[in-house]
């Protein structure tokens, strides 16, 4: 690893350093969200039923007989705030893809910057690491996460540049404001900036001649400038009963979680894509042209250190490690560079293939999320039979075995929410991580998350009941509506007293108390 990049190339700068290049790269990165109307991102709408309470609850009685909303200040805010003001101006759904259609581009533009920063010019291996931004966390639909690590890496592009510079005393007055900001994004991006910022600042120090332990301190010192979030934090967490941390130090699960780091649809394809980036890792190091940046190298080892020590549990919120995973591998291919001039022959094929696969992975993930939307847009259909302000239980099934292709469906009937103000059983109520409770208590079990997931009966378990069961346990006189998404036959017995409303693809919605004909199952 060498610890200076060489200097900018005289003359003109090959394409893959060119302004219409960057332009290029950011714009596709928007075109995979261009065709659904509701962003098909799994967490996404069940999110979008949460927005839903926020904005609408002062003003909506049915909402009020079902859900309650406390305001206060937490790390995980980020397009919670940003949909206020964009609600009003496009209407929440638009306002959501606009707001999940700019988390990518912004991440791509924060990789990018930050190559430029350190690098002095862009390596033509930087577009190999461009997928990440529409990797499995954001598809996941943890757009308060993804959008704060959009956010951090367009920070960490600034620190490098400040510090290039020598502007370190603007440097600490500017990022007092952003540390906030990012934490109340969402504090894992906080966090991360400040590893990043922490790792960079130990390297540019110690290249000055300072050795490690001083530059290591030195770095501490620069970075504590980030540190007043703690307090926040600290306020925050001391005054809720927040979830468990647990599973710790789970290899085989990490492992997993580097290759689902672009998880998607097909496993073959999204198994082989990862496989092929790290390869591009490996030959990087093989290769004697090649090096990597000891300041981005270093800043991937920090984030590798983070990944281990994560466990998967934090403050009862889910894939805590999983998240950091498709930004670790971008960090080090980010790091990728010519060990002194470049050699063009062989950059112009770096730059070419590294395009090519972007557009690949680009191409690949606009069909698969248009085949979501598709499905998702014909199951939404049933939503036009439902009332205002009924109480609507859904049931979404899943297989036994985890498949690989994302569960896109699980939080579709959240639209019921949004839509129609409806209950919705799919909400989370982790006290801390959000901020909607639900009043209507008469629900029972079918409160909230996971209440909605039903699997084959030989597979069931406390969070997620066989149809079977969960049909036969609504309570009587609680809920007007079922609705079964994704549920295989059932035995027709169970639906007795149910009128059939309207059904399609995979999607039947039945009226509780009254008569009808069924449909067959």
């Amino acid at each position: 690893m060498e610890a200076a990049a060489p200097p900018s190339l005289p003359g003109p700068r090959p394409w893959w350093e060119t302004r219409w290049f960057v332009a290029a790269m950011i714009l596709a990165a928007v075109i995979p969200l261009a065709y659904p109307p509701v962003p098909p991102l799994v967490d996404l709408l069940g999110h979008m039923g949460r927005y839903t309470v926020q904005l609408d609850l002062a003003s909506s009685p049915e909402l009020q007989r079902f859900y309650a909303y406390d305001w206060h200040l937490i790390g995980n805010l980020g397009v919670d705030i940003l949909v206020i003001p964009l609600s009003k101006l496009f209407g929440l759904e638009m306002a959501v893809k606009l707001i999940a259609m700019s988390i990518p581009p912004l991440t791509v533009g924060g990789f990018l910057w930050v190559a430029r920063e350190v690098h002095n010019r862009l390596p033509p291996t930087a577009a190999f690491a461009l997928p990440f931004a529409i990797g499995h966390p954001f598809l996941f639909g943890f757009v308060n996460f993804t959008l704060s690590m959009a956010l951090a890496f367009l920070a960490f592009g600034l620190w490098l540049r400040l510090g290039r510079l020598g502007r370190t005393t603007l440097r600490l007055v500017l990022f007092v404001p952003i540390s906030f900001v990012l934490f109340f994004c969402h504090t894992f991006g906080w966090g991360t900036l400040g590893l990043l910022a922490f790792s960079a600042e130990a390297v540019r120090q110690h290249d000055k001649g300072v050795d490690w332990w001083k530059a290591a301190l030195s770095a501490a010192l620069h970075a504590v400038v980030m540190a007043g979030p703690v307090v926040v934090m600290l306020t925050w967490r001391s005054t809720v009963q927040s979830g468990g941390t647990a599973d710790w130090f789970n290899l085989p699960a990490k492992a997993s979680w580097i290759m689902m780091s672009l998880r998607d649809r097909w496993q073959w394809f999204d198994f082989a894509c990862v496989a092929a980036l790290l390869a591009v890792i490996v030959e990087a190091r093989r290769r004697p042209e090649l090096t990597f940046s000891r300041n981005l190298a270093f800043s991937a080892l920090v984030l590798l250190a983070g990944f281990m020590i994560l466990p998967r549990i934090v403050f009862g919120s889910a894939y805590a490690d999983m998240r950091l995973a498709p930004f670790m591998i971008a960090t080090a291919i980010l790091a990728i560079r010519f060990r002194t001039e470049t050699v063009m022959p062989l950059a112009r094929k770096l730059a070419v293939l590294a395009v090519g696969f972007y557009a690949l992975r680009i191409v690949a993930t606009t069909i698969s999320l248009a085949m979501a939307s598709n499905d998702q847009e014909a199951k939404l259909d049933a939503l036009d039979h439902v009332p205002r302000g009924v109480a609507l239980v859904s049931l979404v099934g899943q297989e036994c075995k985890a498949l690989w292709a994302l569960p896109r469906n699980t939080h579709l009937p959240a639209m019921a929410l949004v839509r129609r103000h409806a209950f919705s059983n799919d909400q989370w109520t982790v006290e801390g991580a959000n901020l909607l409770s639900v009043r209507y208590k008469a629900a029972g079990h079918f409160t909230a998350d996971p209440s909605q997931i039903v699997r084959p009966a030989e597979c069931e378990s406390k969070e997620a009941w066989a149809a079977e069961r969960a049909l036969a346990a609504i309570p009587k006189g609680v809920f007007d509506y079922v609705w079964l998404v994704d549920v295989p036959p059932i035995d027709p017995r169970l639906v007795d007293g149910m009128t059939p409303v309207w059904r399609g693809p995979g999607s039947l919605l039945y009226a509780i108390g009254k008569t009808g004909d069924q449909p067959k199952p």
